[in-house]
């Protein structure tokens, strides 16, 4: 399951991103996308479970990708 901080963080980017293009459907879209992301972050704590980032393997402590 993915962190409140890290869906939180996402949502930011995209609305940032929004904010930047010309293209208002792409900006709709991208608003659209970043609300459903705060949607699932609200109900979650407010403190993450893992330091780990969720895309990292803990088996993998060798640091090669």
């Amino acid at each position: 399951m993915l962190g409140k901080t890290y869906l939180t963080r996402q949502a930011s980017t995209l609305l940032k991103f929004a904010k930047s293009t010309s293209d208002s459907e792409l900006s709709a879209k991208l608003i659209s996308k970043a609300a459903d992301l705060k949607s699932q972050a609200d109900p979650l704590p407010d403190t993450d479970q893992s330091l780990r980032a969720p895309d990292v393997d803990p088996e993998d402590q060798t640091g090669a990708p």
